[in-house]
Formats: C-alpha cells, sequence, structure tokens
C-alpha cells in the first residue's frame, strides 16, 4: 500500500489562515464564537506549558552539551549570543528605515478599530502557567550545570535520566499536540480578525515586511562569512556555496534539529574539523538563532508601530537581550523560537495571550522555514571561527591536517 501523503505544517497553517477568514466573513458569529473558545482554551494550555518546555530544553541542553566542553563552549555560546544580538539590532535598523514608508497612521487606527469589535469566547478556563517564566529559566540553568558537573565527577546520572525523560515527555505534548492543533489554534483567531474586519489591514502590509525580512536574512548570512572567512582565511562566497543543502533542508524541515546531519556534513566540507563541527554544529542548533531574531524583531517593531506604542531602541535592545537567552528554550519543532518569545512579550508592552501576540504567532510560523534557514547556514560560519579560536588562543596548537574526501560518515 502507498502511503498517504501528509500536509506540510505551512500549507496547514495557510489553510487554517484563509478559512478562519472565510468564516469569519461570511459564517454567523456564533460560529465565530465557537472557534474563538476553542482557540482560547488552546491557548491557555500553551501559556500553561511554556515555563515547562523552557526547563525540559534548556536543563538538558546545558546538561549534555557542556559535558567536558570547558571554554570551547563558552567561546561558541559567545559567539552565537553576540551574532543573534548584532542580526536583532540589524533588523530594527531596517525596521525604522523601511517599514514606516508601509505602516500609515490611518492604517493603524483602522486595525484599532476593528480590534475593538471582537468577539469574545463563550467561556475561558482559568490554566496559568505554576511557574514563573523567569524562575523557570533560572531552575533550568540551575539543573543543567549542576547535573553537568555531577556527571564530570561520576555521579548524577539518576538526575541526568530524569531531565532526559522530562524532556522527552515534553517533546511528545508538542509533537502529538501542541504542533498538529497549532492550525485550529490560527484558525480560532483568524476567525476572530476577519469577523471584526482587522485581518485585511493587517495582511495588507507583512507581504512587503517579508520581502524585506528575506531580503535580510541573505545579506546578513553574507556578513556573517565574510567576517569568518576573512578571519580564518576562507573564501566566504565559497563556505556559503558549500551550506546551501543546509539552507535547503531548514526550509523543508523547519526545524534546526532535524538539519544537524546535512549541517555537519556541509561544515565537513568546508573543512572544519570532526571535533569542532561535531560539537559546535549541534550546539548552535539551539543557541544560535539570529534568523529568527531577525523575524521577531522585525515583526514585533510592525506591530508597536501600528498601534502607536514606543518602538524605541532602548526597548527592543532589551527585548532581544532576553530573547537571545530566552530562545535557547526553543525546541527543534516549527515555531519553537516564537513560542519561546511570548512570556517576553510584555517587555515591549504586548500581552502574551492577546490579539497582537495572537498576530504575531501567525506572521511568524508562516516563514518560520527561512528563519530556521538562516539560523542553520549561519552555523557554519560559526563554527569556522570558534575553530581558529581553539587551537589559537585556547589549546595553542596548530589545527590538525585531516582528510576530509575521506571522511564521508555524512554525505549530502
Amino acid at each position: 500500500m502507498k502511503e498517504k501523503k501528509k500536509i506540510g505544517l505551512i500549507p496547514r497553517l495557510i489553510i487554517a489562515i484563509v478559512l478562519g477568514i472565510l468564516v469569519g466573513q461570511y459564517l454567523p458569529e456564533w460560529v465565530t464564537k465557537i472557534a474563538i473558545t476553542i482557540s482560547g482554551l488552546f491557548g491557555a494550555f500553551l501559556n500553561f506549558i511554556i515555563p515547562l518546555m523552557i526547563i525540559a530544553f534548556v536543563s538538558k541542553g546545558i546538561a549534555d552539551l557542556s559535558e567536558g566542553a570547558g571554554k570551547l563552549l563558552g567561546v561558541t555560546v559567545g559567539l552565537a549570543y553576540a551574532s543573534t544580538l548584532v542580526a536583532g539590532s540589524l533588523s530594527y535598523v531596517m525596521s525604522t528605515n523601511i517599514f514606516p514608508s508601509f505602516i500609515r497612521p490611518e492604517l493603524a487606527e483602522r486595525v484599532q478599530e476593528a480590534t475593538a469589535n471582537e468577539v469574545a469566547p463563550f467561556f475561558e478556563i482559568p490554566l496559568g502557567a505554576f511557574i514563573d517564566v523567569t524562575a523557570a529559566l533560572v531552575l533550568a540553568f540551575m539543573l543543567g550545570l549542576t547535573v553537568s558537573g555531577l556527571r564530570t565527577k561520576g555521579s548524577g546520572e539518576i538526575f541526568y535520566k530524569a531531565i532526559n525523560e522530562f524532556n522527552e515527555i515534553i517533546n511528545l505534548v508538542l509533537v502529538k499536540f501542541v504542533i498538529p492543533l497549532l492550525p485550529f489554534f490560527i484558525f480560532g483567531n483568524f476567525c476572530n480578525l476577519s469577523y471584526s474586519g482587522s485581518v485585511f489591514a493587517i495582511l495588507g502590509i507583512f507581504w512587503k515586511i517579508f520581502l524585506c525580512i528575506i531580503a535580510l536574512h541573505l545579506i546578513y548570512m553574507v556578513i556573517l562569512f565574510s567576517i569568518s572567512g576573512g578571519y580564518t582565511g576562507r573564501n566566504p562566497f565559497k563556505c556559503l556555496k558549500e551550506a546551501i543543502p543546509a539552507y535547503l533542508t531548514a526550509v523543508g524541515t523547519q526545524s534546526s534539529a532535524a538539519t544537524i546531519p546535512v549541517n555537519v556534513a556541509c561544515n565537513r566540507k568546508i573543512g572544519v574539523t570532526r571535533q569542532i563541527r561535531e560539537f559546535c554544529i549541534p550546539l548552535c542548533a539551539t543557541v544560535h538563532l539570529s534568523g529568527s531574531m531577525i523575524t521577531l524583531t522585525a515583526c514585533v517593531y510592525t506591530l508597536l508601530t501600528m498601534f502607536n506604542m514606543d518602538n524605541s531602541f532602548g526597548l527592543l535592545v532589551k527585548f532581544i537581550a532576553i530573547l537571545g537567552v530566552a530562545m535557547v528554550a526553543a525546541p527543534g519543532a516549527p515555531g519553537g523560537a516564537v513560542m519561546s518569545a511570548l512570556p517576553f512579550l510584555p517587555v515591549v508592552g504586548i500581552d502574551s495571550s492577546g490579539t497582537l501576540a495572537t498576530i504575531l504567532i501567525s506572521l511568524y510560523l508562516t516563514q518560520d522555514s527561512f528563519g530556521t534557514a538562516a539560523n542553520v547556514t549561519g552555523d557554519n560560519a560559526i563554527s569556522m571561527a570558534v575553530e581558529k579560536i581553539y587551537y589559537k588562543h585556547i589549546i595553542k596548537k596548530p589545527i590538525p591536517e585531516e582528510n576530509f574526501e575521506e571522511d564521508a560518515r555524512l554525505e549530502i
């Protein structure tokens, strides 16, 4: 028997958006009420699971990757974090210089007026998170670092196993429940937006913004490879060409984690030693999120501008700095970055469970694959720089010669 072809997440999200717009426009109000009631219940569960997701993924990531890594871990995380901050700052610069021409005051007024017409759900369930998100981050770092330290002394395996199993539980919930139901969540949200009329004002400008975002992704990758290539003495454009398979794989899978094997193979073709590439590429899949940061910063700036809220650099840079850490909690599933960003939206004055957060989720997820592709492609540039720093400044030994042609365990 032939296997049934599954519809990917992005097509399902697009279908959900279209159906939501049609239902909100042409069906009775009670249909929209049912849709947004279901969407609201899912949103409450989402707020409940976010701190658990942070604890599960961050603690495991640190416990796994810090073992025996020492200074190599610090260098890699430092470069990845710096790259993420620079990407977010460039996105802000782009947004402030280009987006105001798209966002007219009357458009913002139109969206605000339409938002006031939104329908309320039939009922709500007061389900809140049992632990604050900041506390969850602190707990995750504490668990990860202490368990890693215990394991270096030959103990801590019980706690390490517990962290792994908890991680698997949360991952199972995400894969089997949260991600499959996201289209229904988006459907309910767009029913409400369509019924109120705000969806047409919103979508009318965002296609231009997405073109700018994807263009900045590509420009930033060229900048990143140029800097890394200049520092290491490699041809940046040749290295970028070798990373194209990783970019295309990420566009298709929408997952940094799923792209790791292909990305390691690309890194081998670039010429990075096995010791560095097999450490750096998996780690950067978790901590280097420059493409996601570009998208989130641009979308958040747009929403703040549309609703005449504070969008100063001081406010946004604080948000970017927090997200650079918080998005480490993003799993390898589609939309992980924006899900990790939700609890920190109040930093810029956006309610994590309100209409603006709904718009942000919808817009981010429709182009998540391009942000993910920029993330994983940039990981290759980070690994090139890490290799030279490690051998030249940390262990102070020549980079070992390797036969990269024969080392073909991961072919692409």
